[in-house]
């Protein structure tokens, strides 16, 4: 861990990265790709030590309200945040203000802030982004080796949605050759259906590959699954978006699932309900709930 002064918290579409690096050992992190410029080794956590400040100072400062989101590079609820604070500090200063909120995760860490993201869900909108990727926990655990395994995600997602707080799950990555299976998907997919989830993302099953975390990929495929690099060499050569055999009847699957079970699909418009800020009448708000209706067709 090192601590840095920042000059800035909010990106020009309102995302914000209170660390930089993560500890989660996911084998196909993207974000190790040199792209993003993390200078310092991956492991080694970026705190930004005037976060707060900076995020305080901007709320203040901006002339509409908007959705502020987190966690599309770093996972926010790495085990430092438990000692930092910055994500729960955070999430007070967007409750005062006014702000609605959304954020990605892998983590069931994120419970521990259940109290302020249905305070911010309440007066505008909250939405949590969880990603899931492998049905199977043994395999979950070699993958994805330093985070809450996908039946503790899901666990979250129905939490949350006991709480009323709408949930987006990312379907993806997908690795060929892995997790690419019509099992796989089914699991994942049963799983949000019983968690009522509003939405999955997904731009195909399959992954992508670019300098930096395409080495550590390929560095993980020795280590677990011995003889497999060489195939995604033969198979993708030095392709970006590597596509799995199987892409055709899992979207497939995909859809029509969705479909059944009234959860959307379409990434446009999950995007666009994820940045649009929407501030709720108490007596709408409370008149909604009163008819149980369900929560997906709010927004």
């Amino acid at each position: 861990m090192h601590f840095v002064m920042a000059k800035g918290i909010l990106s020009s579409k309102n995302g914000m990265n209170l660390y930089r690096g993560c500890l989660h050992g996911c084998i196909y992190c993207d974000s190790r790709s040199k792209c993003y410029r993390i200078e310092h080794d991956f492991e080694d956590i970026e705190v930004k030590e005037n976060a707060v400040e900076l995020l305080a100072y901007a709320l203040e400062h901006k002339r509409k309200k908007c959705m502020i989101g987190t966690g599309s590079m770093t996972d926010p609820y790495i085990p430092l945040e438990m000692k930092i604070g910055n994500v729960r500090k955070a999430l007070q200063l967007i409750d005062k203000y006014g702000f609605g909120f959304t954020i990605m995760t892998k983590s069931d860490r994120i419970l521990r802030d259940l109290d302020l993201l249905q305070k911010i869900n309440e007066k505008t909108k909250c939405v949590v982004q969880m990603t899931l990727t492998t049905y199977d926990e043994d395999l979950c655990r070699k993958i994805e080796p330093n985070v809450s395994t996908t039946k503790e995600r899901f666990l979250v997602l129905k939490r949350l949605r006991e709480a009323r707080i709408p949930t987006v799950v990312w379907l993806t990555p997908i690795l060929p050759f892995i997790n690419d299976t019509e099992d796989n998907i089914s699991g994942i997919l049963q799983m949000c259906m019983e968690a009522e989830v509003y939405g999955i993302i997904c731009f195909g099953m399959g992954l992508t590959l670019r300098e930096g975390n395409r080495e550590y990929f390929y560095k993980q495929l020795d280590r677990l699954f011995p003889s497999l690099k060489e195939k995604y060499i033969r198979t993708y050569k030095e392709q970006y978006w590597l596509e799995s055999p199987n892409n055709r009847r899992l979207m497939t699957l995909l859809a029509q699932k969705c479909d059944e079970n009234g959860i959307i699909h379409h990434n446009e418009q999950i995007f666009q309900c994820l940045h649009t800020f929407e501030e709720k009448e108490a007596v709408k708000q409370l008149s909604f709930w009163n008819l149980e209706m369900p929560y997906k067709n709010l927004y």
